[in-house]
Formats: C-alpha cells, sequence, structure tokens
C-alpha cells in the first residue's frame, strides 16, 4: 500500500486544464442565436465560391487573403494592426460582438480568422462546429442574399506576444515545440524543427470529411501521447502559419497555453544558423 502510495506521488503531475467552451458552438446555438443584434457571423474562405452557392442567413464574406500578408518572402503573415482593424470594422465587428467564425471547405480559414481577431484582443469570438458542412447535414436554411452591413468600431488591443519569434523557437526553454504538419512533411526530406513533436492537425477532426472537433477527452489523449501536455506552455507552427492555427485554437479550447510562430518552417529555412531534424 505504502509502496502504491509512493509510486503516485512520484509520477509527474499535470494541470487540469480547463475546456473553454465558449471557444466553440453548435448549430442549434448559432441558429437560436441568428437574430441577435449582437452576433456577427464570418463565412471565411478561399473563395466566395461556396458562400454564393449558399451561405448561413446573415453571413458576411470574407477571404483569407484579406487578412494575410507575404513579408520578406514569407506567406500568410498578418497584416498591419490598422489594416485588420479596417477589415473587421468594414465587415461590422465592433468590439461587443459576439463573433463567430465558420468554414466551407477547411477548417484552416476560420481557425486563422480566430487566431487574429485573438491577436487583436477581441475575446468574444467563437468557431461554429463543423462548418457550413454540418449546417448543411442538418438540412438548416441557407441563403444567397447579401446582408447589407453597418461598419462596426473595433478597438485593438494587440495581444504581441501571441506570435512566437525564430529566436524564442530556436530557445525553447519552458514551452512544448508542435509541428502541425503531417507525419509525411515532419519526418521528410525538408525535415523539422529540431525538438518538436508531431500531431497533425487535422487528426482533432472527427473526419478529413467531417470539420467537428473529437470529443474533449479524445483530444486531450491525442496531443498528451505525443508528450504535448498541459503542464507547459506550447508553440504551435506549421510551413506558413495556416495548418498550425487549427492546433493553435484546438489547444487553447483544451485550456493549454499557446502561441504560434507565424513564420513556422518558412521562415526558420530562411534565417541564418538554424538547422533542421530528420528521422
Amino acid at each position: 500500500m505504502i509502496k502504491s502510495l509512493l509510486l503516485v506521488l512520484t509520477l509527474p503531475l499535470l494541470s487540469t486544464a480547463a475546456v473553454k467552451s465558449d471557444m466553440l458552438v453548435s448549430t442549434a446555438w448559432l441558429a437560436a442565436h441568428l437574430s441577435d443584434s449582437q452576433v456577427v457571423v464570418l463565412h471565411v474562405a478561399a473563395n466566395r465560391t461556396g458562400y454564393d452557392a449558399g451561405h448561413i442567413p446573415g453571413s458576411r464574406f470574407v477571404a483569407q487573403s484579406e487578412f494575410l500578408v507575404t513579408r520578406d518572402g514569407i506567406s500568410n503573415e498578418l497584416p498591419p494592426v490598422p489594416d485588420l482593424q479596417t477589415l473587421f470594422q468594414r465587415l461590422g465587428v465592433s468590439d461587443s460582438s459576439r463573433v463567430i467564425l465558420y468554414a466551407d471547405a477547411s477548417m484552416i480559414p476560420a481557425a486563422r480568422a480566430y487566431f487574429t481577431l485573438d491577436y487583436l484582443g477581441h475575446e468574444q469570438t467563437a468557431v461554429l462546429d463543423g462548418g457550413l458542412d454540418q449546417w448543411k447535414r442538418e438540412n438548416r436554411a441557407l441563403s444567397t442574399e447579401v446582408p447589407v452591413v453597418a461598419a462596426g468600431r473595433l478597438t485593438p488591443k494587440v495581444k504581441a506576444e501571441l506570435v512566437a519569434k525564430t529566436d524564442q523557437v530556436k530557445q525553447p526553454a519552458g514551452f512544448s515545440l508542435l509541428d502541425a504538419r503531417s507525419q509525411t512533411e515532419f519526418s521528410g526530406a525538408n525535415g523539422h524543427i529540431p525538438g518538436s513533436q508531431n500531431v497533425n492537425w487535422i487528426d482533432g477532426q472527427v473526419s478529413r470529411e467531417n470539420m467537428t472537433l473529437q470529443s474533449e477527452d479524445a483530444l486531450r489523449k491525442l496531443y498528451e501521447a505525443a508528450g504535448i501536455t498541459p503542464n507547459k506552455s506550447v508553440v504551435t507552427y506549421c510551413n506558413s502559419g495556416m495548418q498550425a492555427s487549427v492546433s493553435y485554437f484546438t489547444l487553447k479550447y483544451l485550456g493549454y497555453d499557446v502561441k504560434l510562430y507565424d513564420g513556422s518552417f518558412s521562415e526558420w529555412n530562411k534565417t541564418p544558423g538554424t538547422t533542421v531534424e530528420k528521422k
């Protein structure tokens, strides 16, 4: 009995991070709140094809290219804060807005938009679980009307600390480094950042075809099996900060302290003095 107790006491203790349930809304919740004046629904995608074919009533379209720029040869970087402020105000986002993001073909654009608003300090933001596909599977109403939108008033409260820099990644003291790419990319010819662990961003979904997130328990087991535990901060990366945005969202949802290496592997490879690991 004493030996068993001593064994338990010597095991590493993981923090019991609480899930942030307000970051994810169901289709049922959204359907019940579409007419709320403070709710702003954004359809985020690479192009308007899905939106024009039929979108959630009242939603406004935003192309992912509108909140991404190429900087110093690195694609998919955050634009200047004034440009982001102008964009989201044009979409009707104000300080009091409850912003709901959804995607139509992949969760990536919605997750990247979430990270962008998180960076701006707008905390009343959530992602629609399952995206437009889940909405359609439930035969909920669609619209082809483009709403007339009054401009919002958004006050940026920038959280620059959410963006990890190359110098931090070079010396990963006190945090775990998560590569959100596929196992093939992680172990392939180009390699990965030394010391990083690998969990493919898409493994957090029910399936490749179903954007609904797995259960909280399944998600925790997925990351903890790779050594990504909630007792340490996490920095996520991929090739250019897009796939890693999904991992950023998922880990924050689980209650992890998480940052995004926005330049990701593209910037790492361009930076003198960096090395890669292959296995």
